[in-house]
């Protein structure tokens, strides 16, 4: 029983977390029409280290979403968290980034002050 309610509950949020992506993908398709149309500039996105320790380019053109800089949406529209481990040749040679599902809220869930 309790496992069957854990599984249910796991479906729940699964299934709750996918519609709010599908939600999420579409306000940041909108957004990048809006920001083309209205002409706002992009700029190079760039991963910060989780320790703090330096940066990595990437190949990715976008707007940032966040001031700490940690997210991004790229002009294809997808969305890309922008801190992870980076090793010493990511910092010369710069990092390939696979889009993340957004979330419908940035930093849902963050501790305060996030």
């Amino acid at each position: 029983m309790r496992a069957e309610n854990a599984r249910l509950q796991g479906e729940r949020y699964r299934a709750r977390r996918d519609a709010e992506s599908k939600q999420a993908r579409a306000l940041l398709a909108k957004f990048v029409v809006a920001a083309q149309r209205a002409e706002l500039p992009s700029e190079p996105l760039v991963v910060k280290s989780r320790t703090g320790s330096g940066t990595a380019r990437t190949t990715l053109r976008g707007w940032y979403l966040r001031v700490d800089r940690s997210s991004a949406v790229a002009e294809d529209g997808e969305f890309y968290v922008l801190t992870a481990e980076l090793s010493l040749m990511d910092r010369i040679v710069g990092v390939t980034l696979k889009p993340s599902d957004p979330p419908l809220i940035l930093g849902f869930g963050g501790r305060d002050g996030d």
